[in-house]
């Protein structure tokens, strides 16, 4: 009798665990840069210079194939929405500018 209870574990619990746990902790960092508890700043930089001189590019001979575009005139089955006029009410709003 005791074989027909399950006594199988779910698997991804360790995972589960750690993904709840990364999540919480970006949701701290969010938080701490949008109350101002964490400040990032930096000051001016610059790129480093490059010189580059001389070389050449390579010369390339191609082959190409060719596309011609084009059209034809043919049948296919079109949808067609047919509208109609009715009378409905619609919400209006009215503003008066302050005095």
């Amino acid at each position: 009798m005791a074989d027909n209870y399950r006594t199988e574990r779910r698997g991804g619990g360790a995972g589960r665990t750690i993904l709840i746990i990364l999540v919480v902790a970006i949701l701290v960092v969010i938080v701490a840069l949008a109350t101002g508890m964490i400040n990032l700043s930096s000051q001016g930089g610059a790129l480093p210079k490059v010189e580059v001189q001389g070389g050449a590019l390579p010369k390339v001979d191609a082959d190409v194939g060719s596309i011609d575009v084009g059209s034809k005139s043919t049948t296919v089955e079109v949808p067609k929405v047919k509208t109609e006029t009715e009378t409905v009410k619609v919400p209006t709003l009215d503003v008066e500018k302050a005095k």
